[in-house]
Formats: C-alpha cells, structure tokens, sequence
C-alpha cells in the first residue's frame, strides 16, 4: 500500500521595516499576522527579517547590505519565495526580484492570492479576480503569458504597438468585463435583500479569525465554515435566527486586515452592503490576542471607509475561555491569574466593558455567557423591530431566561 506523502510547504522568508511610523513591536506584531498569512496561503516560513531605516529604499525595499544577506539566505536554503510585509512599487518588485532570483511578494499580493483560494462562489471569484487584474496592471512588463488572450492573437496588435501596450490593454478589457459582471450580479443581490422585508438585519464584523462564524453557528444553529485561519470565510452568510419567538437576520461578513489592499475594499464593497443596510452591527473581538486593541482600531477604521461607522455597535469580547492575563511580576513565584478565575462579574468591571455602551464578554467554542448574549441581542433587536411595527409590541415580551 503506498502510503500517502504530506503537502510539500513553500519555503519562505519575510522581510519587514522599523521605521520612525512603525517601532519594533509594531513591525514584530505584523510579521507575526505575516507568517499567519503565510501559513494560510500554504507556506513555511524559515526566517525573518527586519532592518532600521528611515524610509524604505526607493529602489529594493531594504538596504543593500541587509539585502545581501537574504540573498545569501535564500541560495543556501532555496527558498522560492520572499515576502515583504509592505506593499512593493512595480519598480521595487522588478528589482528584487533580479537580485534574489526567486519569487517576490507583498503583503497585498499575499492577501490577494489566499482571497483566490477562499473564494467558491462566482461572485467571490469575480470580486478577487478584479483586484487582482487591478493590482496587476501597473506591475505588467512583458508578463504576455500571465493572461489569457480573450480575444486571440491575429489581428489583435495595433499598428505599432508594443506587447506590453497589448498586455495592458488585456488586462483593462479584463477589469471591464469583470466590473460589468459584479454590476449584474449586485442588481440580482439588490433585489434578494429588497425580498427580505422589513426584517431586522443584524451584521456580525470584525477582524479576520475572531470567531464570527462560529459565532454565527452557535445563534444560528446552521453550519457556516470556520477554521483557525485566516479569512476563512470569504462569502457573506445569511441566516435567519430566532431569539426566544423573535424573528431577525444574521450575515456573517469577511473579515477585516491592517493595511487592507485598496483594491479589495473597492471590490468587496458591494459584500459590505450588507454591513452598511445592517440594522445593528456585533462588532466581535478576539479578546485573547496580545493586540486586540489595535483590531479594535483597525476594524473601525475600514467602518468609517464603508460608512458604516455611526450604526449602533456593540462589542462582543469572544474567545474569554483563550485569555491569558499578563504577569504582574517577573518574578517566577507570583501566581499569575488565570481566564479560569475571572467571572463575568470581574469582565463587567475591566475598561473593555465601557467600550461600546456595555460589552459582553463570551467563548462562542465553549458557548459561555451565551445566554447574556442572547438575552442583549432580544433586547435591542426588539427595540429596533417595535419601533418599526410598534402594533407588534405585545408579541415580544420581555426576554425569559428559559431554555429555547
């Protein structure tokens, strides 16, 4: 029997900046969301690599030293990829990669191409392609055998043009046809949520691999993918959830990065109306990452570009049951305090819990303090839908602590 081999992983190195707008713990922390980005997208990485510099070399990203030094790296390991944590101008990638012979990368172009592997259905498809003829377009030089000729090669070249001025003209065609395709589809969308009446709509959003989608399976009781990677969830979900007998919609939205590539705002916008047509917005937090508050930040940034930022949010502190709290002492025998100690009680008195007019703090794995939330959701969902059908205040008493 032959027995089965394991994936081969891509190796790769990272490579990151400190500079006077990104101090060392900021460009450690990146690296970090990095090397998960790298991981998500099917790779290994074998080192990183980080160099002071005011501003980054208009022409290779890092100094010519440093860069020597991975070029070093890189022969002795063959390692076939080199990632930078920036996004690279064409004429920075063009130059690396003559120096380090190997494939080149940005984070866009990391993002850009674990979105083409997450994407299963034809409008996800569609959205990722456009950014990534987006982001191609500036970048083509004498890239012929990257795209498909879609109209043949006969008679396609003008007088005297050149194959790039071609190349380009492709790919603008391409961005065409896709920008026309998504219009289509966003009629057809437009249409299915007008078809959803006057429910009210509540959108789950935050930063990727934070617990939305099981969340979402929890409350909802469907089965949405969820995995401990990154944007694992690509499609917007929509469910129909019932609270005690209250009826209201729930979608389940892709998740928000730092540093976000533009041309995936621009074509993801039309999967974010369903955040900017939601009624009440569960902004979800993975209260275990060292750096949550930056997420926090980072995710009311992107809401304030959709402008969705002024709808009612409350936070939803998840994943209480991974928090590790942070020594008070160096000293070995101080006894650090466990998520295991902490009550509800104690998460109501931290300053998280005055951050969007009275937190909840839950474990959507363990199903903890659900209750609590289920009981906050009733609550403002009934209030939103009385206030639209205020005949119907009499169907949804207040809300029972009884089991479903």
């Amino acid at each position: 029997m032959i027995e089965k081999k394991d994936i081969e992983l891509e190796k790769a190195v990272l490579i990151g900046v400190i500079t006077k707008d990104q101090n060392e713990e900021q460009s450690t922390e990146y690296l970090d969301e990095l090397e998960f980005l790298t991981y998500t997208a099917g790779g290994e990485v074998l080192k990183r690599y980080t160099q002071k510099i005011d501003v980054p070399n208009p022409k290779t990203f890092i100094g010519t030293g440093k860069m020597k030094e991975v070029q070093q790296y890189i022969e002795e390991h063959a390692v076939g990829t080199a990632i930078f944590d920036d996004e690279l101008s064409a004429a920075q990638e063009r130059n690396i990669s003559k120096i380090l012979n190997c494939k080149v990368l940005d984070r866009t172009n990391l993002i850009l191409d674990i979105f083409a592997q997450r994407a299963t259905t034809s409008y996800a498809r569609t959205q990722v392609e456009l950014a990534q003829c987006e982001y191609l377009l500036p970048r083509l030089k004498g890239m012929w055998t990257h795209l498909e000729r879609q109209k043949g090669g006969i008679g396609m070249r003008g007088p005297g043009e050149t194959e790039i001025e071609t190349d380009r003209r492709i790919v603008r065609d391409k961005i065409s046809l896709l920008k026309d395709k998504i219009k289509t589809i966003d009629k057809q969308m437009a249409v299915q949520r007008g078809n959803r009446g006057k429910m009210v709509r509540v959108a789950l959003v935050g930063y990727t691999n934070v617990g939305k989608s099981t969340l979402m399976n929890v409350i909802s009781k469907s089965d949405v993918f969820a995995e401990n990677k990154l944007f694992a969830t690509l499609d917007t979900t929509v469910r129909k959830v019932v609270i005690q007998n209250l009826p209201f919609l729930m979608t389940d939205t892709v998740g928000f990065i730092r540093k976000l590539p533009t041309q995936l705002i621009e074509s993801f916008k039309s999967t974010l109306d369903e955040v900017r047509e939601a009624d009440l917005l569960l902004h979800v937090v993975d209260i275990s990452h060292p750096n949550f508050e930056e997420h926090i930040e980072s995710v009311n940034k992107i809401l304030g570009e959709i402008d969705s930022a002024d709808k009612p949010i409350i936070m939803v502190f998840n994943k209480i049951d991974a928090y590790k709290a942070e020594p008070l002492e160096e000293d070995d025998l101080v006894t650090v305090k466990t998520e295991q100690h902490y009550t509800l009680e104690e998460w109501k008195r931290t300053w998280m819990n005055r951050v969007g007019d009275n937190a909840l703090f839950i474990s959507a794995l363990n199903k903890d303090n659900l209750d609590s939330f289920k009981k906050r959701i009733y609550d403002e969902v009934r209030e939103i839908h009385v206030t639209r059908f205020p005949y119907n205040n009499f169907l949804y008493p207040d809300y029972s602590d009884e089991e479903e």
